[in-house]
This record gives structure tokens, C-alpha cells and sequence, in this order.
């Protein structure tokens, strides 16, 4: 990985620990981050194989700025990764979420995701490189309440199938890793966006879905304490990005496989009827 790789939301949970296992390993990273006291810190902390740059996955401006930038700071207009790990959690019952709210979670896990590979890929090509979708396993198994992040990862999933297909006549790999849940901050951040979403909601959305709500808010504090340490994570994208022949898809936890599974093999109803019995479903994963 001579030219370094790009990972997008390095700033915390998964893609910080992303950038610190790869430079930790010797690899240069440059850090997506938004705020260039996040990339600041983390070059304080892990030295020279660190490169803060300001990226924005929504912003196409940000995007092109970002990319011209690694162009120039290799010199040889190459790249050997690309880890596409940047967004967000959108929750809340369908029925009721604004939908531009919905919208805003697929600019950033979708829209934001192939924009920054397209930008990517001249440099990916030089460099013989590859890339690393960051899914979750509610790209395979929608929890109630989680929709719009299932959704943008269903999406992500496709993405990954199709570009995968699509760039294997120039031996550009495409691996998709999905964690389940992970004790990372953003599970904490989310449920106090879902807090400020839900406040503006009518009362018929509490009245319907008022346990339900509670409950899924309970399921994402929990995931931020008990989840796997992103660490674990950081680990398989090391992995997708290093193996002589990486894999297309990367389960990651014990919860992830079990999802994956019954997802597979229950049948819908089925499936469904699990489902409304444990008020709980499988968990998303986190960034």
C-alpha cells in the first residue's frame, strides 16, 4: 500500500480505529475528517503515516478539493485504498419520519459513498488499488425502526455488487465489510438526534409507536457500551485491504453472523414474527 489509503469519517468509532490500525501497520492514511482538529488529533497521536484531509462525502466540492489534494501530496497521482466508511443513523418509525430526513441518510451512506469512489478511482487505477465498502448487517436484516440506515444499506450492498462487477476487468477488488453492532459514540449520537427528531413527530407517531421508540433508543445505548470494540473492525478493513484475494463480504461479530443467518434462512412471516416477539430485531452497525 505504497500510495496510502483514504478513509472517509476517520474522525471517530470505526474509521478512527480504521486509521489507527493501518498506521500502526506503516501505511500512510489520509483521514477524511470535517474538522481538522479530529485529523490534528489523530496525527498527533499516531505520527507521520497520518495525513488530515477536510472531506465532506455530501459536498462535491469537498470531495474534488480532497482528492486533488492526495493527488498532489503523492506526486504520482495514485492510491492503493479506498475505505468508504463516512455516515450516519437515521431512525424513527416510517410512517411519520420527515422525509428529508430520509434524504439526508442516503446523500451521506449512498449518494456520498459512490460520489467519493468516482472521484477516487484515476487514482485507485494508477495505484492498483482497491476498495472497502463499510456495510452493516442492516443491510441484510431491517429492525423495525431502523428503515432509512437499513435502507441506505441495502443500497450499499448493491453498490458494492455492482462495482465489484463492473472493475474486475481492471483487477480493482471490491470487498463489503458488515459488522453488527459496535461500541463506538455514534450510537450515542444517534439516539440523541433520534430524541430531537422524534420531539417534532405528532402525537399519533408516540401514541402508536411510543414503546417501540423507547425501546430502540434503550437497543442503541446499549450497542455504544456492549458492542465490539471498532478495534475489530479496524482489524478486517487491515484485512480487505492487504489479502492476495479478499473476500466480497466481511461478517464481523457474533451478532452480524446470527442476523445474516436468519436472515437467509427464515422465512419472511417467519422472520417478521421473531422480530415483533423480541421488540428487538438485530442491530445496525456503526461508523
Amino acid at each position: 500500500m505504497q500510495h496510502g489509503v483514504l478513509v472517509s469519517g476517520a474522525s471517530t468509532g470505526i474509521g478512527r480505529a480504521s486509521v489507527l490500525e493501518l498506521a500502526g501497520r506503516g501505511v500512510r492514511v489520509f483521514a477524511g475528517v470535517r474538522r481538522s482538529e479530529d485529523g490534528e488529533a489523530l496525527r498527533a497521536e499516531v505520527g507521520e503515516h497520518v495525513v488530515p484531509v477536510r472531506l465532506d462525502v455530501t459536498d462535491g466540492a469537498a470531495i474534488a478539493a480532497a482528492v486533488e489534494e492526495i493527488a498532489a501530496a503523492n506526486g504520482d497521482r495514485a492510491l492503493s485504498g479506498l475505505v468508504n466508511n463516512a455516515g450516519i443513523v437515521v431512525a424513527g418509525p416510517l410512517e411519520f419520519l420527515p422525509v428529508d430526513a430520509v434524504r439526508r441518510s442516503f446523500e451521506a451512506n449512498v449518494v456520498g459513498l459512490l460520489a467519493l469512489t468516482q472521484a477516487c478511482l484515476p487514482l485507485l487505477r494508477s495505484g492498483r488499488g482497491r476498495i472497502v465498502n463499510m456495510g452493516s448487517i442492516s443491510g441484510r436484516f431491517a429492525s423495525p425502526l431502523l428503515g432509512p440506515y437499513a435502507a441506505s444499506k441495502f443500497a450499499v450492498e448493491a453498490l458494492s455488487d455492482a462495482l465489484r462487477r463492473e472493475l474486475a476487468p481492471w483487477g480493482i477488488p471490491v470487498a463489503l465489510i458488515a459488522p453488527g453492532a459496535v461500541a463506538t459514540p455514534i450510537w450515542e449520537k444517534s439516539a440523541t438526534a433520534a430524541q430531537a427528531l422524534l420531539e417534532g413527530l405528532p402525537a399519533e407517531a408516540h401514541a402508536y409507536y411510543g414503546a417501540d421508540i423507547e425501546h430502540a433508543q434503550g437497543r442503541a445505548l446499549r450497542a455504544a457500551r456492549t458492542g465490539i470494540p471498532a478495534a475489530a473492525v479496524a482489524v478486517v478493513v487491515h484485512e480487505a485491504l492487504t489479502a492476495s484475494r479478499p473476500r466480497t463480504r466481511y461478517l464481523v461479530g457474533r451478532d452480524a453472523r446470527i442476523g445474516a443467518f436468519l436472515a437467509r434462512w427464515l422465512p419472511d412471516r417467519i422472520l417478521d414474527r421473531y422480530t415483533r416477539s423480541t421488540r428487538s430485531g438485530t442491530a445496525g452497525r456503526d461508523d
